[in-house]
């Protein structure tokens, strides 16, 4: 892990083979671990299907199970823990560092907070030739899950829930 800017990757950005980061203006400060909270309150529709489809696709390929988001709230977290299929591998107020290493990638999702900024930051290193097919779809659809989990956490904090 490294730190690159303010945000954790797994190796600096040109070594790897995805990276992406987005970013949303928040009406007020909150800590990383409550931004998570506010993106996997309720998992998006369609998100248990593609979660099986993807475990029932990638179990063919000795690839382990991660079963998805369940919507539970922690209220605290410690480096160790688990956030559904996320090790934390790093906590403060201001970052949330998680991570999934497999035998085909490894995966580091890095969930920071600025003042009233929140920035989620994917790595991935592909380790074979079924990681970097496995990416090509999820490249793509980690773009739009992220981005849909960040406009719901803008209007939950708009309706005042958080």
């Amino acid at each position: 892990m490294i730190l690159h800017g303010d945000t954790h990757l797994l190796r600096p950005p040109e070594e790897l083979d995805y990276h992406d980061t987005r970013v949303l203006a928040l009406p007020y400060p909150l800590t990383a671990l409550a931004a998570w909270n506010l993106m996997i309150a309720e998992p998006l529709p369609l998100m248990r299907t593609a979660f099986a489809l993807r475990d029932a696709i990638s179990a063919r390929f000795g690839v382990k199970r991660i079963g998805g988001f369940s919507g539970r709230q922690a209220q605290t977290v410690q480096v160790g823990d688990r956030l559904d299929f996320f090790l934390v591998e790093h906590v403060s107020d201001e970052a949330l560092v998680l991570t999934e290493r497999d035998r085909h990638l490894d995966v580091m999702t890095t969930i920071t907070t600025s003042g009233a900024r929140l920035t989620v930051t994917s790595s991935v290193v592909t380790h074979n030739l079924f990681g970097r097919a496995y990416m090509l779809p999820v490249g793509f659809a980690h773009k739009v899950i992220v981005n849909a989990l960040l406009r719901r956490v803008a209007r939950r904090l708009r309706a005042g829930s958080a």
